[in-house]
């Protein structure tokens, strides 16, 4: 059989969710013939297969446009998110081996999920149709929603699952009838079309009730209030290396089609949604920040960190501008550095079980595992935004695209937020470095897998911080290249 030369541009544009597939249907077919003893083998296909879909992202950028009548845009935005979400399952996978050997979850569906829920978040990333997008967002979701309860013997495990599934359901519902309301509207479900459409005749009741009703779904993947009241038990309930994933990858992702929809579909109706883009990003690093620091469980502390964040990248989305744009996206990377990192490194010191999570359990480890301290240290302190670190320019950028826009208000608001996160992530740091070491904890040491992801966060991390040129010029890049001309 023949392919024709259309039929080869539409698979070179979906080549990193082909592969991601293919190699999870691989996984999934060689996991019987595996045994018990040999399940680790299934992970490095896995590494393998995310480490060819970063390759095949090439592809697309070399030769950007549509595929599949229009369905998926592959350009330069799209392969900027593609890298990180790709990225960002790697380093999960090859951060996951030790954990999965020390609860007894060694399984080749764990990879195969992973890798589903990857190329869902791909999709997501190079949707140019909002019923497409959905499709990559219920990949994203039903992969994720057994994820989060991998730890079928785990209670707090059943629960995140159940919830998850449940508040996910309900969201995904609300993003298909705003689907619904905008085609009513227009008459088309492509965003270049929509965009066209607007162009001549503003958005009225219809088109603005879709694009309220899409927010709402959209929300929930983000974690933005006040659609975040699941996040918190979720990630704590998840297995850790989970929630590294949920709480970096899929916001990425949602965060993109959000752009697309906005700064697309809707650019030129951006009085629309501002406010409530500005009052979700208020009410968002609030809630975030103030339950953060009553919060003595670390995992659940990191879930309200996550949920700031959220708001901090609200702030940049505010500014709609194309420089808002590429500082969500520079944020976006550098967030998802640190935040696996941090959510990896628990997953090795809450040991079997997860149960040393709660911040005592912490005390002495600067002198107990100083190396493991010091990593644990630099992503705190990038979320937390200290000066050479990926975290601060993140800040910095979103917090200036902001201030062009003369979104001053938003700015002095999420300045003070940030001061507030500093005493729950420096109090980490106090007890690691000055506390007494605890007398019962045992330190184990860190498995080679685990160590090189741990490695791989914190140098991206410092990259950005000192050396920001060459990821800040691609976030420029991809911000051009997303408005249709």
């Amino acid at each position: 059989m023949q392919i024709s030369a259309e039929q080869l541009v539409n698979l070179n544009r979906l080549a990193p969710e082909i592969i991601l597939c293919a190699t999870g249907i691989l996984i999934m077919v060689l996991d019987p013939f595996v045994g018990p003893a040999r399940q680790r083998t299934l992970g490095y296909f896995a590494l393998a297969g995310t480490i060819a879909a970063l390759f095949t992202i090439r592809l697309a950028a070399i030769d950007p446009g549509l595929a599949y009548s229009g369905l998926i845009r592959a350009d330069a935005f799209s392969v900027f998110v593609h890298a990180v979400v790709i990225g960002a399952a790697a380093i999960v996978i090859l951060g996951s081996y030790s954990y999965l050997n020390d609860e007894g979850l060694q399984r080749g569906e764990y990879y195969a999920l992973v890798l589903f829920a990857t190329a869902g978040m791909g999709i997501l990333a190079g949707s140019n149709e909002l019923v497409t997008a959905f499709i990559g967002l219920e990949m994203s979701s039903i992969s994720t929603y057994i994820l989060a309860g991998f730890r079928r013997r785990a209670l707090e495990s059943n629960e995140a699952s159940l919830k998850y599934f449940l508040l996910g359901s309900f969201a995904t519902a609300f993003f298909l009838y705003g689907i619904a309301m905008t085609y009513g509207a227009t008459g088309t479900t492509r965003i270049d079309a929509i965009q066209a459409a607007f162009q001549i005749t503003p958005p009225a009741g219809l088109a603005i009730l879709g694009l309220g009703l899409m927010f709402v779904g959209l929300g929930f993947k983000v974690v933005a209030a006040p659609f975040q009241i699941y996040a918190p038990d979720v990630y704590q309930g998840s297995p850790t290396p989970v929630t590294a994933l949920l709480a970096s990858a899929p916001k990425v992702a949602t965060f993109a089609v959000m752009v697309r929809i906005f700064y697309v579909a809707f650019g030129t109706s951006s009085d629309l949604w501002f406010w409530a883009i500005w009052v979700s990003a208020v009410l968002t690093m609030c809630i975030g920040n103030f339950a953060a620091l009553v919060q003595t469980n670390v995992k659940r502390m990191l879930a309200y960190s996550s949920i700031a964040h959220a708001g901090y990248i609200l702030v940049a989305f505010a500014a709609a501008t194309d420089l808002g744009v590429a500082a969500i996206l520079f944020y976006l990377a550098s967030y998802a550095l640190m935040k696996i990192g941090a959510f990896l490194v628990l997953s090795h010191l809450g040991q079997q079980g997860e149960k040393r999570l709660e911040i005592q359990d912490y005390a002495g480890l600067g002198s107990n595992q100083p190396m493991l301290a010091a990593c644990f240290s630099l992503f705190l302190l990038s979320l937390l935004g200290l000066p050479a670190t990926g975290g601060f320019l993140g800040k910095f950028f979103a917090f200036q695209a902001a201030l062009d826009s003369r979104v001053v208000w938003l700015v002095v608001i999420a300045a003070i937020n940030s001061v507030i996160g500093a005493y729950y992530y420096l109090r980490v740091i106090v007890a690691m470095y000055f506390w007494e070491p605890s007398k019962d904890y045992v330190p184990t040491p860190v498995a080679a897998s685990l160590a090189t992801a741990l490695a791989v966060c914190a140098i991206g991390t410092l990259y950005l911080g000192i050396l920001p040129g060459r990821v800040l010029s691609l976030a420029r890049a991809a911000a051009d290249s997303l408005t249709v001309r």
